[in-house]
């Protein structure tokens, strides 16, 4: 009994560290990276107060869209190579240190709301776990099996690797609980032939589907006792004419606001997409969702950018990550004018 006694200790102990290690960036972010105070704004929204959204989430969107960007960019590495070629730490490094970046530069926008504040450090937790998991495996198991099946790759390593393309692909719209995990689960059991990596594929990530899938189910009961979050937005835009914007895709013409028209459109990568093609068109916004500073991501070959609040180098896909604040008013014309070599990545909507 004595001897249980103190394996019951140690385990004890060990699932505090491992608790208190999770922790630590969110104890980080929440001492070292406080906002810095910015002038106050006395900007006066154009659409009605229902549509207003707290400016300060333009900021606050980007860490989910981070691990977005982090299974692209897992995906893209494992086309070609194996799970334990991709640097999960710091994958997990810049989650934090671009919440750290946008904690600091929040001031000016009215902070970080309480609320989305703690749904981004559950995230940022979760994904830190995740990886942390994935990459002990990985680099360990994951990796002798690799070596036991040599450099020709097994049917397992291409179809995870398109499934991989295919959940990065889903996330830019839709929330990951909504992903069909145990589909996937069960088109590795099909595939799977009878080499040494195909079974060990078949067992590793059938257990790791199996357990995202249960997760899945816990968070999506949650969503439906509060739901989710809109997924529609209203904008005021100039430079077009109603019958002009009645034509783009999803997007319902409410009437004239001041010199422009406001208009219902939708959010996430949809926005993204509108945002270009109104660009193109010479339109440009007055308003997004009540507020006059946007945040985007933008991609160049460069490590640096001008005015970025934070920059960090892609992994798989070439080029860097910058993300980029700008005036509402000059986001159609930042988007028309950007230089060589740089391309818009997402404009991240409230």
């Amino acid at each position: 009994m004595r001897r249980l006694g103190r394996w019951l200790r140690r385990a004890i102990l060990l699932l505090l560290v491992v608790i208190l290690g999770l922790l630590s960036p969110v104890a980080y972010v929440e001492t070292m990276c406080g906002p810095v105070a910015g002038d106050p704004s006395d900007y006066q929204p154009l659409v009605s107060a229902d549509w207003h959204r707290p400016e300060g989430r333009t900021l606050l969107t980007y860490p989910e869209w981070h691990i977005v960007h982090a299974y692209d960019d897992y995906a893209e590495v494992i086309r070609t190579g194996d799970p334990h070629d991709f640097a999960f730490l710091p994958s997990i490094s810049t989650f934090w240190g671009s919440l750290c970046a946008l904690s600091k530069s929040s001031g000016g926008h009215g902070g970080f709301p309480w609320e989305t504040k703690q749904m981004v450090y559950t995230i940022g937790v979760s994904f830190t776990a995740e990886l942390l998991l994935k990459a002990t495996y990985e680099e360990t198991l994951g990796r002798i099996t690799t070596w036991i099946r040599g450099p020709t790759r097994a049917p397992l390593d291409d179809l995870s690797a398109r499934q991989a393309s295919a959940y990065a692909d889903f996330l830019t719209q839709i929330p990951w609980y909504k992903w069909d995990f145990q589909s996937d689960r069960f088109a590795l059991q099909t595939a799977a032939g009878g080499g040494f990596r195909d079974q060990e594929r078949r067992i590793a990530l059938g257990l790791e589907y199996g357990a995202k899938s249960g997760y899945a189910g816990i968070i999506a009961a949650a969503v439906a006792g509060v739901g989710e979050d809109a997924l529609r937005m209203h904008v005021v835009v100039t430079g077009m004419t109603p019958d002009a914007l009645s034509q783009l895709p999803d997007v319902t013409v409410i009437g004239p606001q001041g010199i422009g028209t406001e208009i219902d459109t939708p959010r996430y990568r949809a926005f993204t997409d509108l945002a270009r093609d109104i660009a193109a068109k010479g339109g440009a916004f007055l308003d997004i969702a009540g507020n006059d500073d946007i945040l985007f991501t933008l991609i160049t070959p460069d490590p640096t950018y001008p005015g970025a609040l934070h920059s960090f180098a892609r992994q798989g896909n070439p080029g860097y990550r910058h993300l980029v604040m700008v005036k509402v008013a000059d986001l159609a014309g930042t988007i028309r004018d950007l230089p060589d070599g740089a391309a818009l990545e997402h404009i991240h909507d409230y």
